[in-house]
């Protein structure tokens, strides 16, 4: 008959949980991948929300484009070309409603007959890309950009 009160098998009894050092190893390490992942993954969705917001200055180049092809100016538009283009008369697409708030997209400054610059101003969310700040795009297709390294924005 087994003895409850053996030495051996209330020292296994009493081994059931983790200790505060095996924890506190465990957070640490969790802590070491956090520090390591987060900053990764805030830089990857910053440069993923550039592309995006490149693709859709493109779409919106265009739609102005379009819009010239149909009014013969880039700062008229409507029916009858009554209408004096401005930021208001660019089209909701798709991908300004999905960079709400995260984007601003419109003309620097009203178009010209012949010219125009569409851009992307980042808000909040976007407002650590300090390398690729406002994007902009205009009629003959130049791509630029404001920050601390502008070269490689557009890619």
């Amino acid at each position: 008959m087994s003895n409850p009160f053996h030495p051996l098998r209330s020292a296994l009894r009493a081994q059931r949980g983790f200790t505060l050092v095996e924890l506190m190893i465990v957070v640490a390490i969790v802590g070491i991948l956090t520090a390591i992942a987060f900053p990764s993954y805030t830089a990857y969705m910053q440069k993923t929300r550039r592309a995006t917001a490149g693709a859709c200055l493109m779409e919106l180049a265009q739609w102005t484009e379009r819009n010239f092809t149909t009014c013969l100016a880039y700062n008229r538009t409507g029916a009858g070309c009554a209408t004096a283009m401005t930021s208001a008369q660019l089209p909701n697409l798709t991908c300004r409603t999905d960079l709400a708030g995260i984007y601003t997209f419109g003309y620097s400054a009203n178009p010209t007959a012949t010219a125009y610059i569409l851009q992307a101003v980042p808000g909040a969310p976007q407002a650590g890309d300090t390398a690729c700040a406002t994007l902009t795009l205009n009629q003959a297709g130049a791509k630029g950009a404001t920050g601390t390294t502008p070269a490689g924005c557009w890619r």
